[in-house]
């Protein structure tokens, strides 16, 4: 048998192998697997003598680890494998032996299936398995760890071990933590001294001969320091073979990185909190992390090619994890006096040490040490009456937080080669602004005092220096204005409850004056313009109160928008847009000067993009491509509909502004459209981003929302001039309606116009719904078509009537055409449900506006009956994503019996009467009501997916149904009563009367619901 493994295994791993036979090879691996007796025989060729081909040795090893790991060996079998590994270790990794070592991937096999039996034989049937391998680090008749081989072997068991029983990272569960706690106590029962010893034998040894050995045993430390006995590592002989190696001043030094480490995980061990203290001191760590720092790598080569990044990151980690110790130790209510004292001392004694590393060059260092500096801001700001010595504490750390927020010396802005340094700085700031604003919250008056003098500094050096100032300085200053509105600013983070700091607010409204003032908008470097305009923006409400200064600002912005550099100049159009829409009551006296200075910028230039156009840009690095400019293009349209609909100025003048616009983009249309009805794509994008811009135009214009009744109308001069820009956009869904990128630009701009057409939209419904739902339209499409219809429905409810009553018909057809489309795949049943969902809104909204009788009128009384039918389907359909259109459709059906079932025959009290017939507004729709709409609500409670005690929206359906019945109670009385004595009820095989009483003695409809759901909770 083993021929035939060793030859499966070679033909399956041959690249030029047949791939039928590779198939059948690997077929026959897979079944070896759970082949009883495969681990004999993969044993056997794992060890041969001669060897075979080290992927035969490799796949038979995995084979026989498998079958350890999924323990299908019995006992027996797994001593019988122990001493075949054991005795191939002995011959292989003596020192004295022929053969060649493993090469590295097959020792990591072969340490993986030997911890694997430690787990399973330590315990009992391989006791002597620590000091087995140990044997192994000495050569024959020696004392010393002189077998590299076998010293590698056990480190690589040891460290194997720690991964399997001891790693903290892996949660382990039930019965393997248990095993695993067995497991470390009785390592350090039996053999936890001699691991000791041996670590200390063979740093001796190799310390000045092998660093790799020497590094292997400093991470084999670093790993099992932590379920370790602290004395075992924290001794003397120990010590004054570890500290040496730290002192080590090569350039790129693994072992006193390793090291390093090795401390650092020493220090992190758990322990009370006066042994914690004692500990840190005892070790000399201050003394160890000065020395560190103090020298050459991170000294003498700082800011050179040659500053060791990973030793500092080494450091960084040491003293965040002594920092973070230091402060759970100032933390603990309980602890004594004395450690405490301590712990005052060692946080004053590292603090420097940590700002040292946490204003590293290197952002990877900095972020290091972040974690343990939030504990110790955290930890001031629970303390009351900060002690002075605390109070000292802050003046550095909030200067090395803001230093560290600026630009370093090897950095530039905008640069796409540098975008993945960017961004990752911003990150850093992010995490910076979290605890400079932890500082605020210190000491509110230290961070006033602070950034007031930062700022004022700034524009000291900016008046003296001009444009020689470092752009990186100035951008600090304004990083430092734009946070500071924190403070300053209501409802803006470290402003409670819309009680700003007036200090603040006084100190920020001087710092904008300096800005505005000094000239800073004429700077060269474009980070420093566009954080002038983010500035700007943030602070318009300084604006109003200061109006003397928007002139400048605006033509500042003006000039901006048309800066060369291209992230600059498209984030400026969409910072102008936020700006004169925010101060558009003191900017519309300007309004022709703008427009006539942005005009340049409006005409439109689509550009298909190239089919081999990187889709996985990120949205920085599209900046630049047509898309991207044109989105941003449109913020200028919008802009300008803002400054030129400010209450102040006439009507006239601003549809003369919107006029001025608006001619240039029809003028574009025409030229474009014969080319685009002929299929040229460049034309059709055009027109695509003509259409947007004429909507965004109006949107900008539409200070009066359509949602919001109570507002006057548009004036009739704005609506007629829209109401052009509604033909024309009309023209072009006509001519390119098969596009479904023009009807969505289309939909879009007709939610805008709705603002500035008012009333005058209602003659043009009949051809947008011609066009937005044409048979080319989505159930998506039409979904969202739906939704601007019931904002229009709801907006011009006493003017609708008569258009609705028009155009009810051909929008209910096309409607029920997208309710009945097959469904082939997930999308479609989503955006099914969302039509559902739409449809039945709709309907609700004509019902609830009380022009319900369209749905019943002459022109629309042939699609009533598929009305009625649609909303009983949808209401019985009790599927996931389909609830609240089920609820709707409940209501609906509950507000027709409102509308036409007529007067109340039927009482609802105590003593319940009816006090006569049904006299309903339709004539047999009393009938009606029982015959459909009672018969779904028993339809959806006896389908057995209607779970209303386990589901919340399903338990709204169910509130609907009991509303639905009481109605038809309260519209047909005794004819109601009569129908469920003698057919629902008697269908069912049930008994009704309890369910009579719950519906005909309560007016809250609770009653019903209450029997309904216990008679569902019956059934399971």
């Amino acid at each position: 048998m083993d021929a035939q493994i060793e030859e499966a295994i070679s033909i399956a791993w041959n690249p030029a192998s047949d791939q039928s036979l590779k198939n059948q090879a690997f077929e026959f691996l897979n079944q070896l697997r759970t082949n009883p007796q495969a681990w004999q025989v993969c044993t056997g060729l794992f060890t041969r003598s001669p060897r075979v081909s080290e992927v035969v040795r490799l796949v038979s090893l995995e084979i026989v680890n498998n079958a350890v790991h999924s323990q299908s060996m019995d006992g027996a079998s797994l001593v019988f494998l122990k001493d075949a590994l054991l005795d191939y270790a002995r011959r292989v990794y003596s020192g004295t032996s022929q053969d060649n070592p493993d090469p590295p991937h097959l020792q990591n096999k072969l340490t993986q299936t030997l911890t694997y039996l430690f787990v399973y034989l330590y315990k009992q049937g391989w006791e002597s398995f620590i000091a087995d391998f140990l044997a192994l680090t000495s050569l024959p008749n020696s004392t010393q760890k002189d077998n590299y081989l076998g010293v590698v072997l056990y480190l690589r068991i040891l460290s194997s071990i720690h991964d399997e029983i001891a790693d903290m990272i892996i949660a382990r569960q039930g019965n393997e933590a248990k095993r695993n706690t067995e497991l470390k106590d009785l390592v350090r029962e039996r053999d936890m001294l001699r691991i000791a010893q041996s670590w200390r034998d063979i740093l001796r040894f190799y310390e000045n001969q092998n660093d790799t050995v020497v590094e292997m045993t400093l991470k084999v430390m670093g790993k099992w320091v932590s379920w370790i006995e602290i004395s075992l590592v924290i001794n003397q002989e120990t010590l004054n073979l570890l500290l040496p190696l730290l002192g080590r001043t090569n350039g790129d030094d693994r072992v006193r990185n390793a090291a390093v480490d090795t401390i650092t995980e020493i220090a992190a061990k758990k322990m009370k909190a006066r042994d914690k203290v004692e500990m840190i001191s005892f070790l000399g760590l201050k003394q160890i992390v000065s020395q560190l720092l103090a020298s050459p790598p991170l000294n003498d080569y700082k800011g050179t090619a040659r500053y060791d990044t990973d030793l500092a990151e080494a450091v960084a980690k040491l003293v965040n994890t002594i920092m973070t110790d230091i402060v759970r130790v100032l933390e603990d209510t309980e602890v004594e006096n004395d450690s405490r004292a301590n712990a005052e001392q060692l946080l004053q004694d590292f603090l420097p040490l940590l700002l040292r590393l946490f204003s590293d060059e290197y952002d990877e260092v900095c972020s290091t040490v972040i974690p343990s500096l939030t504990d110790i801001l955290t930890f001031l700001r629970k303390v009351n009456n900060l002690p002075q010595a605390y109070a000292d504490m802050l003046p550095p750390i909030l200067q090395a937080i803001v230093q560290k927020m600026r630009y370093d010396e090897t950095s530039s802005w905008g640069n796409e080669d540098e975008q993945t340094d960017e961004a990752e700085f911003m990150e850093l700031r992010k995490r910076l602004q979290i605890l400079q604003k932890t500082v605020a919250a210190v000491d509110q008056s230290l961070y006033i005092e602070f950034l007031t003098k930062l700022v004022a500094d700034l524009f000291a050096t900016l008046e003296q220096r001009g444009s020689q100032m470092d752009w990186r300085d100035l951008d600090l200053g304004l990083h430092e204005i734009y946070l500071f509105g924190e403070l300053a600013l209501p409802n803006a983070g470290l402003a409670h409850k819309s009680q700003p700091s007036p200090v603040a607010a006084e100190r920020l409204a001087v710092m904008m004056s300096k800005m505005v003032e000094s000239g800073i908008a004429n700077f060269h470097h474009p980070a420093i313009l566009l954080q002038y305009m983010e500035i700007c923006v943030r602070y318009t409400a300084f604006f109003e109160a200061q109006q003397q200064y928007i002139p400048q600002v605006l033509e500042n912005f003006v000039r901006l928008v048309h800066n060369e550099h291209v992230r600059l100049r498209t984030r400026s159009w969409y910072l102008f847009q936020r700006f004169v829409k925010s101060l558009r009551g003191q900017v519309g006296n300007v309004a022709r000067t703008v427009i006539e200075s942005i005009s340049d910028l409006l005409p439109i230039k689509a550009e298909v993009a190239s089919t081999d156009a990187d889709d996985d840009m990120s949205s920085d690095e599209s900046d630049h491509s047509a898309d991207a400019v044109f989105n941003s293009q449109l913020y200028l349209f919008e802009a300008i509909g803002c400054i030129s609909s400010t209450a102040a100025t006439p009507a006239a003048d601003q549809a003369l502004y919107a006029r001025s616009v608006l001619e240039p983009l029809f003028s574009d249309m025409s030229v474009h459209l014969p080319r685009a009805k002929s299929g040229d794509a460049q034309a059709v994008l055009q027109i695509h981003h003509i259409v947007m811009a004429l909507g965004t135009l109006a949107g900008g214009f539409a200070d009066w929302n359509v949602a919001q009744t109570n507002k006057a109308p548009p004036p009739k001069e704005i609506s007629d001039e829209f109401s052009r820009a509604a033909e024309a956009i009309l023209i072009a869904l006509n001519e390119l309606n098969s596009n479904g990128e023009i009807r969505a630009a289309c939909r879009s701009a007709f939610s805008k116009l709705l603002g500035v057409l008012g009333a005058a939209v209602l003659p043009q419904l009949p051809q947008w719904i011609e066009g937005l739902l044409s048979r080319s339209s989505s159930k998506d499409e039409m979904a969202l078509f739906l939704r601007l219809l019931e904002q229009v429905v709801f907006s011009f409810k006493t003017e609708i009537y008569n258009i609705l009553d028009l155009l009810l018909t051909p929008l209910l057809e096309r409607v029920f055409a997208g309710l009945s489309e097959p469904i082939t795949g997930t999308d479609d049943e989503i955006q099914l449900q969302e039509l559902r969902r739409e449809y039945v809104t709709f309907v609700q909204v004509i019902l609830v506006n009380d022009l319900g009788g369209v749905l019943v009128s002459s022109a629309n009384q042939g699609i009533f009956d598929s009305l009625v039918s649609s909303l009983v389907t949808i209401s019985k359909t009790i599927v996931h994503g389909n609830m609240v259109a089920s609820r709707i459709g409940f209501n609906c059906l509950t507000r027709m019996c409102s509308q036409w079932g007529g007067p109340d025959v039927g009482t609802i009290g105590e003593n319940p009467v009816t006090t006569g017939a049904p006299s309903p507004v339709i004539a047999g729709f009393d009938q009606f009501m029982i015959s459909r709409f009672h018969t779904v609500c028993w339809d959806v409670v006896q389908d057995p997916h209607f779970r209303p005690f386990q589901d919340a929206q399903a338990r709204q359906v169910l509130n609907e149904i009991s509303s639905l019945q009481q109605a038809i109670y309260t519209k047909t009385g005794d004819s109601f009563v009569h129908h469920v004595q003698t057919i629902t009820f008697p269908q069912l095989g049930m008994d009704g009367t309890e369910y009579l009483r719950a519906l005909t003695t309560s007016k809250d409809r609770k009653a019903v619901t209450t029997y309904l759901q216990r008679l569902l909770k019956g059934r399971e």
